[in-house]
C-alpha cells in the first residue's frame, strides 16, 4: 500500500444549491437555523491538488469502506467524499495511483488541508512500517503485496465514538443508515454527486435527541447507549469533547478503562475508538475475525477455546509482541484481508474458503 507527474484529474461534478435572486427592497430576512438544508450554499471548489501520498501509502478503497468509518461516501470511481469538522472534501486516485484532494466547502482552505493531513495520519510512513512487519512475519509480507495502502485513520474522537456505539452486533448497511441519521443533525455543508453532507453534530446538539427518536430511526437498544453516553460526556468537568481528546495523552489501558465507563462501550468497541481516533496505535480490537487470525497464526494453543476478556488480552499481547508499537496497523491489514470482498481477490484462496467467507460476510466488520 505505490513517474513524471501527469496533470491532475478533472474536477468532479459538484451539485450546488441556489435560490432566486432577492428583490432590491426590502432585503430578505436572515435564514433560520432550523432550515439549514435550504441555505444558499454556493461552492467555489479548488482544483485537485496532491496529498503527496502514493497508492502504497494510501489506498482509498482499502481504507474507507472497510469498517473504520461509516461517514465517507464513494462519489466516483476511486473517489470518496466526507466531512472533517466544517470542511467538505473529496479524495481521489489519479491515473498513476497518487492521491489528490479537492475542497468543496470550507471556511479556511489552510485549515481544511491541515485537518485532512491529520485525519490521514500523514506523519506516519506506511511503507516503512510494513517493511518492518514483513520482516517479522512472512504471512504479512505475502498479504501486503495484495493490500498495499490500507491505512489507519485519525478520526475526531466524538464522531468515532458515536459511530462505534452504532456498530454493536450490527451489519455495515444498518450501521451506515444509523450514522447517516446522526450526521443529518449537523450543519448542512453541501451535495456532491447526489450525496448530501453534514458536519458531525456537536455534543450539545446530540443532547437534544431523545431515546425515542433514535428508536424510531432504527437504533433499537443502541438508542439508550447513545443518549446515555452523551449525557455522561456532558457531565465531564472539562467538557466531554476535551475529555475525549485528553485520552490521547494516556496509556492504552487507562484509555480502555476510561471509555468502558461510558454506556454501551465494552473492550472491543473501546479498542476501536482508541485505535481509530485516540493515537493508540497498538490497540487491538478483538472480534471473531481477529480471534480466528490469532488462533491460526499467533496463538494456536488457544484454538477451540471460548473468547473471553482475559483471552482478548492474550490476543492483543500476541499482536504487540509480533508487530510492536504499531500492532494495530498490522492487525488492520490482517482484518481487511479477512473481508469476503477482499479475500476473494487472493490467489491462494480455495473455493471452499470463498464459500465459507461469504457466509461470514454480513457481519465482517468492526462492530461484531
Amino acid at each position: 500500500m505505490k513517474r513524471a507527474r501527469p496533470t491532475p484529474p478533472p474536477t468532479a461534478t459538484i451539485t450546488t444549491r441556489s435560490s432566486p435572486r432577492p428583490p432590491p427592497t426590502p432585503p430578505p430576512p436572515p435564514p433560520r437555523h432550523s432550515s439549514r438544508k435550504h441555505l444558499n450554499l454556493v461552492f467555489q471548489p479548488t482544483n485537485w491538488a496532491p496529498v503527496n501520498l502514493t497508492q502504497s501509502e494510501l489506498s482509498l478503497p482499502l481504507t474507507f469502506p472497510t469498517g473504520q468509518t461509516f461517514r465517507w461516501k464513494q462519489t466516483g470511481p476511486l473517489q470518496y467524499t466526507g466531512t472533517l469538522g466544517p470542511h467538505l472534501i473529496s479524495l481521489k486516485h489519479h491515473q498513476n495511483g497518487d492521491v489528490y484532494y479537492q475542497i468543496h466547502h470550507s471556511p479556511s482552505q489552510s485549515a481544511a488541508k491541515s485537518a485532512l493531513l491529520s485525519f490521514l495520519n500523514t506523519n506516519i510512513s506506511l511503507t516503512e512500517m510494513w517493511h518492518e512487519f514483513a520482516a517479522a512475519d512472512s504471512r504479512f509480507a505475502e498479504l501486503a503485496q495484495h493490500f498495499k495502502g490500507a491505512r489507519v485513520l485519525r478520526q475526531d474522537p466524538l464522531e468515532c465514538l458515536i459511530q462505534f456505539l452504532c456498530s454493536s452486533n450490527n451489519n455495515i448497511s444498518r450501521i451506515t443508515k444509523m450514522v447517516d441519521f446522526v450526521s443529518s443533525l449537523g450543519d448542512y455543508l453541501g451535495n456532491v454527486e447526489g450525496f448530501e453532507f453534514h458536519a458531525f453534530p456537536s455534543l450539545e446538539r446530540l443532547a437534544l435527541v431523545t431515546e425515542q427518536q433514535l428508536r424510531e430511526a432504527g437504533f433499537g437498544y443502541r438508542a439508550k447507549y447513545v443518549t446515555g453516553t452523551v449525557s455522561a460526556l456532558q457531565l465531564k468537568p472539562e467538557g466531554g469533547v476535551k475529555w475525549l481528546e485528553s485520552l490521547r495523552k494516556l496509556q492504552l489501558q487507562m484509555v480502555i478503562d476510561s471509555l468502558c465507563t461510558l454506556h454501551g462501550i465494552g473492550l472491543k468497541v473501546a479498542s476501536c475508538i482508541a485505535l481509530f481516533s485516540l493515537d493508540q496505535h497498538h490497540a487491538i480490537p478483538v472480534d471473531t475475525h481477529v480471534w480466528r487470525i490469532a488462533t491460526t497464526h499467533l496463538v494456536p494453543e488457544l484454538a477451540g477455546a471460548s473468547l473471553t476478556p482475559k483471552l482478548c488480552g492474550r490476543v492483543a499481547d500476541a499482536f504487540v509482541s509480533k508487530y510492536g508499537k504499531y500492532a494495530g496497523w498490522a492487525q488492520t491489514l490482517l482484518f481487511i484481508a479477512e473481508l469476503p470482498s477482499q479475500k476473494a481477490l487472493l490467489p491462494s484462496v480455495t473455493v471452499n474458503e470463498k464459500k465459507s467467507s461469504k457466509k461470514r460476510g454480513s457481519k465482517a466488520q468492526r462492530g461484531n
